[in-house]
């Protein structure tokens, strides 16, 4: 049940922020960990559990599976200038109606993975991709990051979570 008035709202986008700063926190984290300690960037491959963990690293320059990747800086921006837009419309949605707990903490974790993914495009000009999940007999050729687990966890939320609260 959301807490009424201006006070519930402070408590619910301070919800909003905590989980958006401790899941771009991990994401960054993980990022600078795999890219720089690690030094994927150069190794490529790491074997860790496989198949069922490894790491590989992928550029992305387009948006998942790395539809729309383009060398070109316009999109880059363009993305960047997305997936902002895209922050900036579910904050709004958030602070203007009262929302329960888990819609709040939905979408937090929905902007704090997508501002870690527009991080990497500010700083590197392509998202970091470097988690490769398979099983035995299936090469899964594609790698992903925590911000790109968050942004899909997040939109599932807010959808399952909005829909729950909206039910009779």
């Amino acid at each position: 049940m959301p807490l009424p008035g201006t006070q519930g709202r402070l408590v619910r986008m301070r919800l909003v922020v905590a989980t958006a700063a401790v899941i771009l926190a991990l994401d960054q984290a993980s990022k600078f960990l795999v890219v720089h300690m690690l030094d994927l960037g150069a190794r490529q491959r790491i074997d860790v559990l496989p198949p069922w963990l490894n790491l590989r690293m992928a550029w992305n320059s387009g948006i998942n599976f790395g539809l729309f990747s383009n060398s070109a800086d316009l999109m880059r921006w363009a993305l960047v200038v997305l997936a902002l837009a895209i922050v900036v419309w579910v904050w709004t949605w958030v602070a203007r109606e009262s929302h329960n707990r888990l819609v709040m903490l939905s979408a937090g974790v929905l902007i704090g993975g997508a501002i870690g993914n527009v991080l990497d495009r500010v700083f590197y000009g392509a998202v970091a991709d470097f988690l490769n999940m398979s099983v035995p007999g299936i090469d899964n050729p594609y790698s992903f990051n925590i911000a790109d687990i968050a942004i899909f966890a997040g939109a599932v939320g807010l959808v399952i979570f909005t829909a729950r609260a909206k039910t009779p």
